[in-house]
């Protein structure tokens, strides 16, 4: 490798989780600057665990922030699309929304927790971190809020039908019953430890924000109850069958929520102003369609979608559905040629035009 080389490669941040992976012989890879497992051996194997028992996932390279002082909920309906008025006076619960730029399009699609009226915690992207936090404390001039990241604390996600019976097991008496206490999309603190019946495969299971050295303990632990650990590669066929979305793929600064299925997490309805809001089209341009593929072969992102040979727009996320055994995809279409449900299209992959059946997601 040449000085200039070296220079300017940089080797990829590492989570405190890094050497068990290692440990298990995962295959890493270098995922938005971070070494993280794609998989352990069986990538099927690992989602069929979460469909049917349980998996644990790194999520690590998530970025934690911490918003406290007095203005923190002013900041946030400002900020955020959803409004986080839905969650205030509820410590703990959760609400999934974009923030967007003044055009309206996503900079990064987020949990923020309630934790009192004068603190919140993000959790958002790895990949989109550097923008998140310059747009986050640009916005934050003339609010009395301070931004605080924790790079030093872990995230730990348990997934599948028996996620929360096996994490309870491995915890102490007192934290196992807060746990047991929590309803769907609520979390809470036991000591410096958070938990939340948060996750990104459509099933039900937690996500822990603990430091380093709880993580790697409970790691251990959760290996020694037979819990499949599970790397990117399952984290994605599964959120793709929940029909989630994933940032730079079906999401990005180019296309607002409502181009992006997610007009369900934009609060219209009230005066409440935020950023981006005055450039929201309605009805949006777009529209996001679910599609199993009928003929043989694999739906990937970019490939283009026809109707009556007519091209109407592009996947944006495709895979194989190890549950479904089909390949499936989520595409973004113009609106007003958007076809209907049971309709039939056509994509185009390689040389051939190959037939996919339109259907509503999610897909499982």
């Amino acid at each position: 490798m040449s000085e200039n080389n070296a220079k300017a490669y940089s080797e990829p941040n590492r989570t405190p989780l890094y050497d068990q992976h290692c440990k298990l012989g995962a295959k890493i890879v270098d995922f938005g600057g971070w070494a993280l497992p794609v998989n352990y051996g069986s990538q099927v194997e690992e989602h069929h665990a979460v469909r049917s028992d349980c998996g644990m996932f790194d999520v690590s390279h998530m970025t934690v922030s911490d918003i406290t002082g007095k203005d923190t909920l002013a900041f946030l309906k400002s900020t955020l699309a959803n409004n986080v008025e839905k969650i205030s006076g509820t410590p703990g619960k959760a609400l999934y929304s974009c923030m967007l730029n003044e055009d309206g399009g996503v900079i990064d699609d987020l949990i923020v927790y309630y934790l009192d009226d004068n603190h919140c915690r993000l959790v958002t992207n790895a990949s989109t971190n550097e923008r998140d936090m310059a747009w986050l404390n640009q916005l934050a001039q003339g609010h009395e809020i301070i931004i605080t990241e924790r790079p030093e604390l872990a995230l730990l996600a348990v997934q599948g039908p028996n996620a929360i019976e096996r994490v309870r097991s491995v915890v102490d008496q007192e934290f196992a019953e807060s746990i047991a206490s929590l309803k769907r999309f609520q979390g809470v603190f036991n000591g410096d430890k958070f938990i939340g019946r948060t996750g990104y495969t459509g099933e039900d299971g937690v996500e822990l924000i603990v430091s380093a050295d709880y993580a790697n303990q409970l790691w251990e632990a959760l290996l020694e109850r037979k819990v499949q650990p599970c790397g990117l590669g399952a984290r994605d066929t599964l959120r793709l069958e929940a029909g989630m979305a994933l940032y730079g793929n079906d999401l990005d600064e180019q296309h607002t929520p409502l181009d992006s299925g997610l007009k369900w997490t934009v609060s219209l309805t009230e005066e409440r102003d935020f950023v981006g809001k005055a450039n929201l089209e309605i009805p949006a341009k777009h529209s996001m369609i679910g599609l199993v593929l009928e003929d043989r072969g694999v739906l990937r992102g970019h490939q283009k979608v026809f109707s009556n040979d007519i091209e109407i727009g592009e996947i944006t996320s495709g895979t194989f559905s190890p549950t479904l055994e089909k390949s499936i995809a989520l595409a973004r279409v113009v609106s007003a040629s958007k076809p209907a449900l049971d309709d039939t299209v056509n994509i185009a992959v390689r040389n051939k035009m190959l037939t996919a059946r339109v259907v509503k997601y999610p897909f499982v």
